[in-house]
């Protein structure tokens, strides 16, 4: 194994502290005990060596050797080549873990983050359009309360999938109205992010960009993170 590069922003605002997504990859390598270092790039420069690695301006990326790997989806997958802790070998948990990791990317995130651009944007209005996409979350949060009502984790032990589950639902949990009515759910984020190694990720990246902060002049703008 090459060293792993992992790189984030240099700082963003506030609001999506501790939600950026090179939370997920800090996490799994620590789960996994992987030996990693964070570079930075601009969050006002996005230029043509940051798109050489992320064609949509946006972070994070890992650097493992020669290799390069954009979209945290994909960095987790390929962090669990390295750790049973992060990825089972064995075929029908692996299965049922790469299953899930998908389920949390492609069925339960998108209604999460249309909800948030509605939160940030004050709107709501209570459109046709914005009642399906309501109903469509809700849906979609009742389906994953009935799956976490019946497991601590998602493929039998802690897996990716867990990872960037949680992720996903602890934004609705923040930004997108709650999980008053799902208690599994609740229970099932707090049972993940009471792990040592969530705990650390969090506040690392927490400490990163306050460190940030303090590293900016008087009265830079403030930009909207990707």
């Amino acid at each position: 194994m090459h060293d792993l590069i992992l790189t984030t922003f240099d700082w963003v605002p506030e609001a999506p502290r501790g939600y950026v997504r090179d939370l997920r990859a800090r996490w799994a390598m620590e789960e996994a005990g992987l030996r990693y270092r964070i570079e930075t790039v601009a969050l006002q420069d996005r230029g043509a060596a940051h798109l050489a690695h992320q064609p949509f301006g946006q972070v994070p990326w890992l650097v493992d050797g020669a290799v390069s790997v954009f979209e945290s989806g994909a960095i987790l997958l390929h962090l669990g080549a390295y750790s049973e802790t992060l990825l089972p070998t064995e075929p029908k948990r692996r299965a049922d873990a790469i299953s899930w990791l998908f389920a949390a990317l492609n069925s339960v995130e998108p209604p999460v983050l249309a909800a948030v651009v509605f939160g940030f944007a004050n709107d709501s209005e209570q459109t046709p359009g914005r009642k399906g996409l309501d109903a469509f979350l809700q849906g979609r949060l009742a389906d994953m309360e009935r799956v976490v009502a019946g497991r601590d984790w998602l493929a039998g032990a802690f897996s990716v999938a867990d990872i960037a589950m949680v992720d996903a639902l602890r934004v609705v949990e923040r930004f997108a109205g709650g999980l008053d009515a799902y208690p599994a759910c609740r229970d099932y984020i707090d049972r993940a992010t009471a792990r040592p190694a969530f705990v650390k990720a969090h506040g690392d990246q927490m400490a990163h960009f306050a460190a940030a902060d303090r590293d900016r002049a008087p009265g830079s703008p403030t930009v909207p993170a990707a």
